[in-house]
């Protein structure tokens, strides 16, 4: 019988401070393998504030390149450590072209493969189109990333609301959905408005793991974060980052504030519960031409 697989959520608060922002960061990952984690994931865009508030051309300097000095941190920490690291970096792929990009870097310090952000929003406050060039095949499209732990199956943020996402990684074979994650409220909204936002938010993703019969892995950021430009009232990124297991049923959840959490995975249960509700079985492939369409008029 294969054995759990321990893994490990950091959630933080970010500022300012890349140097701080990257200690904080170290210090989760560290407490995660401490605890036993063979796999830890990050939350979006974890070396600095979340910056998509406003447009900035200013702040493409905070781009990096891939590989870089990020990547050669968070492989020496793989690698000291003997975890598989997930990251979320501002990548600057060449002048002028920039990605929101996931990292996996090896137990062995090597980067095993990246993911580029395929769905990129552009809403109030969250203004990534102007930043980020939505991924492509040569950014790995939805094709999981083979570890030692496992097949990775990731995407960022929003990702999360797309079952087509989810669905073609689990049909390419991956064995855990993972979702680094930048989401958070409008300090405005009331409380009712906010509670429906976060319901809808875990509900869709516990969804993805019914659907597709696979574990999935929520890293959220919390915190409050202005708006410099005081066009917008800021976010108050509402964490919750949580562990699903492959009948959506939850098997740990953070709060609203900076946190590790640490759980075992049984990934047996994926093969069990495909057995029990044989989705990808049943699927009508033959009569989903239509999806491919943007609208069925």
């Amino acid at each position: 019988m294969t054995q759990p697989l321990r893994v490990g959520l950091v959630q933080q608060s970010c500022g300012t401070d890349l140097d701080a922002n990257q200690r904080a960061s170290e210090a989760g990952i560290r407490d995660a393998a401490a605890r036993g984690a063979r796999l830890v994931l990050l939350q979006e865009l974890h070396r600095s504030v979340y910056f998509c508030q406003h447009e900035s051309t200013d702040l493409f300097d905070l781009a990096e390149p891939i590989p870089g000095p990020s990547t050669q941190w968070l492989g020496a920490l793989a690698k000291e450590l003997n975890v598989v690291i997930v990251g979320s970096l501002f990548e600057k792929r060449a002048t002028g072209l920039y990605h929101n990009t996931a990292v996996v870097m090896e137990s062995d310090g090597t980067l095993a493969g990246i993911y580029r952000k395929m769905h990129i929003p552009d809403d109030p406050g969250y203004y990534e189109k102007f930043y980020f060039t939505p991924g492509d095949a040569e950014g790995r499209g939805f094709t999981p990333i083979a570890t030692s732990v496992g097949k990775l199956g990731l995407l960022v943020c929003w990702d999360q609301w797309y079952p087509e996402a989810a669905r073609l990684m689990a049909l390419a074979g991956a064995d855990l959905l993972l979702y680094p994650t930048a989401i958070g409220w409008n300090p405005a909204d009331p409380p009712e408005e906010r509670g429906r936002q976060r319901d809808a938010w875990v509900t869709i993703q516990r969804a993805h793991a019914v659907a597709n019969g696979l574990p999935v892995l929520v890293a959220n950021r919390v915190g409050f974060e202005s708006d410099p430009t005081g066009q917008w009232p800021g976010s108050q990124f509402w964490g919750h980052s949580f562990v699903a297991g492959p009948q959506g049923e939850i098997v740990v959840a953070a709060g609203e504030e900076a946190e590790v959490v640490v759980v075992d995975v049984d990934l047996e249960r994926s093969e069990n519960v495909r057995r029990w509700w044989p989705f990808l079985r049943d699927r009508r492939i033959d009569a989903y031409g239509d999806l491919t369409r943007r609208f069925r008029d």
